[in-house]
């Protein structure tokens, strides 16, 4: 297809760049050989850049003509996962793996740098090239804080995420909520220890433990309403010494996430609905209990003009408007940050094939994608950004059959 000449001689280069990200993760704000490894890549390219919130980095690239300003973001952080793949581009560094796809989001974006950057005539504005830290614990918003979004200030942004439930050869493209909000607890609930066999004697925070794991979970089906995605997870529970002692405390962690506003000012007030219901129920158990609550995601919602104009694109891209899908999900993505203070969508481009393994969740020790999508991706970011910038021609729009070919 034509749409895919500037790019497909890229194909053995792009696939290379994810690989050695995927050979070389670094944690959240760490990604140092990372930042050196993009940096270098877009000064290679012409590019002037600048490094933001320690490890991030950004570049510009103006067109032929002055007009609105595009970001396109990726993001750079590992996760803590130990990689069980037997790939030859395996992880390098113990315990630490792109269980996420974020070596794919770098890749993607770095080639689309390169494929603009050779059609600075076609595009009126300027692109914004984010390469974001520490997505996993909002670096966004520091991000944001040392003023990502302005110097040129930005009009809008996109970005995308591989997708292994998606199957590949497809896109999900949905207006409005699209990943959940997200408050993460830790929570300490005090009894009094003492002897199983004497418990009449003991306040046990470990049953008062058990009923509020329980009893939180009819929040989400009795006092919001089911049409409105909530979930209550706890991920660790922890206390006692002995099978036979009655400990004097439990620790518990959690998350809850939910496709909506949240907050203490909405109608659903989801977290403080469980702080009321936890702390009553160990007040039934006679316990006492400590929480602490971390807003660390607000919902990424996409911009209905965003969301049209993403989907106009990848009917060129995929040529089949039956591969463009809706897809939500409750996982939260920092990206939410930035389009909560511009118009900005948020795509998930299908890794997941069957034949080739890569059905495995994300963050799983075997996690991987489907490279051969990885074109699309780039696709997906360049004729995006090209419809959104391109510079009139007689009327009718840029001609993206005239782009450079390398």
């Amino acid at each position: 297809m034509q749409i895919f000449d500037p790019i497909e001689p890229y194909r053995d280069e792009l696939i290379a760049l994810r690989r050695d990200f995927h050979q070389h993760p670094e944690l959240g704000f760490e990604e140092h050989r990372t930042a050196e490894v993009v940096e270098a890549y877009l000064k290679d390219l012409g590019l002037p850049t600048r490094r933001m919130a320690g490890t991030g980095v950004v570049a510009l690239l103006d067109g032929s003509h002055p007009g609105p300003v595009l970001m396109l973001r990726a993001d750079m952080d590992a996760l803590p996962v130990a990689e069980e793949n037997d790939v030859d581009y395996r992880s390098r560094n113990p315990g630490v793996m792109h269980a996420c796809g974020h070596d794919a989001h770098m890749a993607m974006l770095l080639v689309a740098a390169k494929v603009l950057s050779h059609n600075r005539d076609a595009i009126t504005g300027t692109i914004k090239f984010v390469f974001q830290p520490n997505e996993e614990v909002a670096g966004a918003l520091r991000m944001i804080e040392e003023g990502v979004l302005e110097n040129p200030a930005v009009d809008a942004v996109m970005g995308l995420h591989v997708w292994t439930p998606v199957a590949s050869g497809r896109i999900g493209i949905t207006a409005g909520p699209v990943m959940g909000g997200l408050d993460v607890f830790k929570m300490t609930i005090f009894g009094k220890g003492g002897h199983t066999g004497i418990p009449e004697d003991a306040i046990d925070p470990v049953i008062a433990a058990a009923n509020l794991i329980q009893t939180v979970q009819m929040i989400q089906t009795r006092e919001i309403s089911n049409l409105k995605s909530t979930v209550i997870m706890f991920g660790k529970i922890s206390g006692g010494t002995k099978s036979n002692v009655i400990p004097d405390k439990i620790d518990l962690e959690g998350s809850i996430r939910f496709l909506y506003k949240g907050g203490p000012d909405s109608i659903e007030q989801p977290t403080e609905r469980f702080r009321r219901v936890a702390e009553q129920v160990c007040r039934t158990h006679r316990c006492t209990c400590r929480i602490d609550i971390v807003h660390e995601n607000i919902p990424l919602i996409n911009d209905p003009g965003m969301a049209a104009l993403a989907r106009r694109t990848a009917e060129e891209v995929f040529e089949d408007k039956n591969a463009i899908i809706d897809n939500l999900t409750i996982a939260s993505e920092d990206f939410s940050e930035f389009s909560e203070r511009v118009p900005g969508v948020f795509m998930f481009l299908g890794a997941g094939n069957e034949k080739k393994g890569t059905t495995v969740s994300h963050h799983h020790p075997r996690f991987n994608i489907d490279e051969d999508v990885l074109l699309n991706g780039v696709a997906m970011h360049v004729h995006g950004a090209l419809n959104f910038l391109t510079l009139p021609a007689n009327g009718k729009g840029g001609d993206r059959q005239t782009l450079t070919r390398p």
